[in-house]
């Protein structure tokens, strides 16, 4: 049995930061991470490089592994408080902007790159939030720092190697099984292989893929958790040009939108201008995501258009909600679905033969050709129609009969713990951050969690 000061549950940019601050104010701390995921170089997918169908490995090397699912996927740094998660509603707005500034300032000495889209240009930006008014639309203006899928990657692996140099334990590809507490004080955790690892600390930070592991567990522990909206919707393509004069100025618009049939709550999300769309594999759901890649660009921008809904008593389980509307969309077409806007509002599903006469190359071509209509909710629907009317208005082309839609996307981060000022559970010593948790919902806010309690341990270490 190895005995450690700090166990860290997941190597995505929450526990990977938490890490760094406790090593860098205390050099002398033993600290241990387990991924439930591969390695960084090994973080492939083998459907993509051999052009074929998901062969759904487990656990999704797209999702899991060092550096979390942000690592492959746009690596987007929002630098704003005011988008990104719940993390100010614990520390205070002028805190979190200080953590803010100091991961930002951490990622930049690792490559992160020195442009920062939407600043500078408030008279553009102005000029965007008053079309979005006339439209029912708010715009969110967020200065935002892109990564890039693969910098993304060149960055998480250089601090794998800072941390393996400042004396850190790494094991990837362990799942972590079950946290042990005793008497209302943390133990340590076991992995589903049977080895114990004893801790004086535990940090459980599994991303939006362990959430449901984390909820499990929480309810084993004797944990209070809320229920937070579950993010259902579809990821958008078009031809780039029809958004390029938004995001020319602010790269990522974030958009909010109420829909006037039932005033349910609309959302852009995770733009990714030149990007491509891609599809995950949680847990044999396939779902869908976009990426913006540095190095390569595609004719097409793409986002996520997402309808929140809270569910209230007696419903408590956002997540297998959200995964049984994914598994509507794979049982109709065996995996991700995609329908043109067109075929969509004249009632009837795309065929491989439509698909070729669009305008939009698809740039996932294992999407199958369908009906998103039998797949979503009438309100769902309805909301994601009236999203794109309103985008229109600002962007006109958004609402074209050409334009891709791709279902499903879900976000699973929807529970979230209940946790002190410094991110800790009721449990002593037991610690919780990221998107798992469901504190944060972004990689700027997740990295600044795993800092808040990275400097909590190395003060009580």
């Amino acid at each position: 049995m190895k005995k450690y000061d700090v166990i860290i549950v997941g190597a995505g940019p929450a526990g990977i930061f938490a890490a760094l601050e406790i090593t860098s104010l205390k050099p002398e701390a033993k600290v241990l991470i387990l991924e439930k995921g591969p390695d960084v170089n090994k973080r492939i997918c083998p459907s993509k490089e051999r052009g074929i169908p998901c062969i759904n490995c487990k656990p999704c090397a797209i999702v899991t592994g060092w550096g979390g699912a942000g690592a492959v996927s746009d690596g987007k740094l929002t630098l704003s408080t005011e988008v990104g998660g719940h993390l100010g509603e614990y520390i205070g707005e002028k805190e979190l902007n200080e953590l803010i500034k100091y991961v930002d300032n951490i990622y930049l000495k690792f490559g992160a790159p020195n442009e920062v889209y939407g600043i500078d240009r408030e008279e553009e930006i102005r000029e965007i939030q008053k079309r979005a008014i006339l439209a029912d639309l708010r715009l969110v203006p967020a200065p935002i720092r892109h990564l890039g899928t693969g910098r993304a990657l060149e960055i998480v692996a250089a601090m794998k190697e800072e941390l393996l140099r400042r004396g850190v334990d790494i094991a990837t590809n362990t799942p972590v099984a079950e946290i042990i507490a005793d008497h209302g004080k943390v133990k340590g955790v076991q992995t589903t292989s049977g080895e114990y690892y004893e801790g004086e600390a535990v940090i459980v930070a599994p991303g939006r893929e362990g959430a449901e592991w984390l909820l499990k567990e929480s309810l084993k522990l004797g944990l209070k958790t809320a229920v937070n909206p579950v993010d259902i919707g579809v990821r958008v393509e078009l031809p780039a040009v029809v958004l390029e004069p938004i995001t020319k100025v602010v790269y990522e618009s974030k958009f909010i939108y109420y829909s006037k049939t039932f005033e349910d709550k609309v959302r852009t999300f995770c733009m990714n201008p030149y990007g491509e769309v891609v599809q995950e594999n949680n847990d044999g759901i396939i779902t869908v995501n976009g990426h913006s890649h540095a190095h390569k660009k595609t004719e097409n921008t793409n986002f996520a258009l997402l309808v929140s809904k809270t569910f209230t008593h007696p419903f408590k389980e956002p997540i297998a909600y959200g995964k049984y509307i994914a598994r509507l969309a794979n049982l109709l077409g065996g995996g991700v679905l995609v329908q043109r806007l067109g075929d969509l509002m004249d009632g009837r599903r795309t065929t491989e033969e439509r698909l070729k006469k669009g305008l939009v190359r698809p740039t996932l071509e294992d999407a199958t050709p369908g009906d998103l209509s039998l797949v979503f909710p009438y309100r769902h629907l309805m909301a994601l129609v009236e999203m794109l009317q309103a985008l229109d208005k600002i962007a006109p082309g958004v609402f074209n009969r050409n334009t891709l839609l791709y279902g499903v996307e879900v976000k699973f981060y929807s529970s979230r713990l209940e946790l002190s000022p410094v991110l800790e559970t009721k449990i002593q010593n037991l610690f919780a951050a990221g998107d798992g948790a469901g504190v944060t919902r972004g990689l700027i806010q997740a990295s600044a969690s795993g800092v808040l309690i990275g400097r909590e341990l190395a003060r009580r270490l």
